[in-house]
């Protein structure tokens, strides 16, 4: 089976890989610059979410997969406190579409600040951590859970409910 990901992010590639591969033996994998068609900081659920799905679609579009994958992380506000938040979307060659989100947490002030100002997480991460490429490693969730959960963990579990949907889905048929 012939998989693509709508991404060239270390993290999100490895997560997609770990999952698929227990369920699919035979998997095969693309890694596509898929745009996501919404602003670098997505900054609510529906954009996150929308752009999960254009990266999943746009890989569909530029490979010969049966599957694709897209996955994005984002930010959201609830109540003056901004949270983490992560949507991925699997599309099947037929044209069926799967959405799922994954786990949110809050962010500090200061980083809500930084992006309310107009920053984007992963160089404000940077910036924080004094560390490089936050976002293709740990990920904020890496960073504010103590390496608890990180970026590419966070992504498996969005994974798992694609591709368990998928396979509700095509074992019922």
């Amino acid at each position: 089976m012939n998989i693509a990901i709508g991404t060239t992010n270390k993290a999100k590639i490895e997560a997609v890989e770990a999952i698929a591969r227990h369920y699919f033996k035979d998997a095969t994998f693309t890694y596509v610059k898929a745009a996501s068609e919404v602003a670098d900081q997505p900054l609510s659920h529906e954009e996150t979410r929308r752009g999960a799905i254009n990266r999943a679609q746009n890989a569909m579009i530029q490979t010969a997969a049966q599957l694709s994958f897209g996955l994005e992380g984002g930010i959201m506000e609830i109540e003056n406190d901004m949270y983490v938040c992560n949507w991925g979307a699997l599309t099947v060659a037929d044209g069926a579409r799967f959405t799922a989100a994954g786990a949110q947490i809050i962010l500090p002030k200061e980083i809500a600040q930084e992006i309310r100002a107009g920053g984007e997480l992963g160089p404000i991460m940077e910036q924080y951590t004094k560390r490089q490429d936050i976002r293709q490693g740990m990920g904020a969730v890496g960073i504010f859970t103590q390496g608890l959960v990180s970026r590419q963990t966070m992504f498996e579990h969005i994974v798992s409910l694609l591709i368990g949907q998928y396979l509700f889905a095509y074992l019922q048929k």
